[in-house]
């Protein structure tokens, strides 16, 4: 282990937990290994299983931040964000604690966001727990108005093996400059959990910083370990949180051009949901998006007076096409194209 120097940066990792004894172990035992020294924050979400008898066997090791209730991934992750700005970290990683890291995973992320200031945030290459396939290798953002993990369910390859600028990095395995969240703000707990970290990096983007995705920091991720606990919670966090990211970043030239599609597209979730029997959750989505939309609009007034970015250079880390896994979206399209009387769009 690389212990660190006067001129070393501190750096800290924060783990947001709820309910999650079957992988919290195996989680914090592979970051007290990093190759990095580093410090190990543990923000438990008012856990009722053994999390609690698991996280005391480390006594001294790790710092615990106990909650009384689940605040979510957002909630829980700026409770220790919040400790570790104020314990003067340079540096602050985030770590699902469904998830296994390479021994030197956080040396990698050091050594990339150390290359260029203006790198405010470097994410992972996430694998599923065997290694054989893609979890993310960073997320894009699309001109419908969804994001999507860069080659998730492809095999693992070398096809994702080169480092560039991502539009946004993956919140389960990613490093954060501690000046640019002094900058930027932290996590937004509206989004409670699901695109919150697509959220921070649109921000970021705004702010003149960039998201770099680096291959060599591996790590092995155990996909929906903690949001199947619960029926229907990704469909009312999906239609909650989508509207907000869209409202709350855009530029008007880009939100005029995004906003038909998107509307589409929602809609076409409710049918998605319906077949599920989950159009319960997706109206609840939908009306907490309602109920949140003055503060969102106040959000969103905020973030476009401060971006340092022009509306072009927004515009050109957008990928003009629907995700690639979306192929029952793409009929949505076509009546696009219909409407629109358009041959591409």
């Amino acid at each position: 282990m690389i212990y660190p120097t006067k001129s070393m940066k501190k750096i800290a990792i924060i783990i947001p937990n709820w309910n999650g004894q079957a992988t919290l172990k195996k989680c914090i035992d592979s970051l007290l290994v990093q190759s990095l020294k580093n410090s190990v924050i543990v923000v438990d979400n008012g856990s009722t299983d053994q999390s609690n008898k698991i996280l005391s066997n480390y006594g001294d090791k790790i710092t615990v931040l106990k909650q009384e209730k689940n605040l979510g991934f957002a909630g829980g992750v700026n409770v220790g964000l919040n400790y570790s700005l104020n314990e003067n970290f340079d540096f602050i990683a985030l770590f699902n604690n469904d998830a296994v890291a390479d021994q030197y995973w956080l040396e990698k992320l050091l050594k990339q966001i150390n290359t260029d200031e203006k790198i405010g945030i470097v994410t992972s290459k996430i694998l599923t727990s065997n290694g054989h396939k893609i979890d993310s290798t960073g997320d894009f953002y699309t001109i419908w108005g969804l994001p999507y993990p860069r080659g998730r369910g492809e095999v693992n390859s070398e096809k994702y093996d080169s480092e560039l600028s991502i539009f946004s990095a993956s919140g389960g395995a990613c490093l954060f400059r501690s000046s640019m969240l002094k900058k930027i703000g932290l996590f937004d707990e509206s989004f409670f959990a699901y695109y919150e970290d697509v959220d921070i990096s649109f921000r970021a983007q705004l702010f003149g910083f960039k998201v770099l995705y680096t291959p060599q920091a591996l790590v092995y991720h155990q996909i929906g370990a903690t949001s199947r606990k619960l029926k229907g919670f990704t469909t009312y966090q999906t239609m909650k949180n989508l509207p907000m990211l869209l409202l709350k970043n855009t530029p008007f030239p880009l939100l005029f051009k995004i906003l038909p599609r998107f509307l589409l597209v929602y809609l076409s979730f409710f049918v998605s949901a319906t077949s599920r029997k989950e159009l319960s959750f997706a109206l609840k989505g939908f009306w907490k998006s309602l109920l949140l939309l003055p503060k969102t609009l106040a959000k969103r007034k905020y973030n476009i007076k401060h971006k340092t970015v022009t509306d072009l250079y927004i515009k050109s880390i957008l990928v003009y096409d629907l995700p690639p896994n979306a192929t029952k979206l793409r009929a949505v399209r076509n009546i696009y194209r219909k409407i629109m009387r358009r041959k591409y769009v």
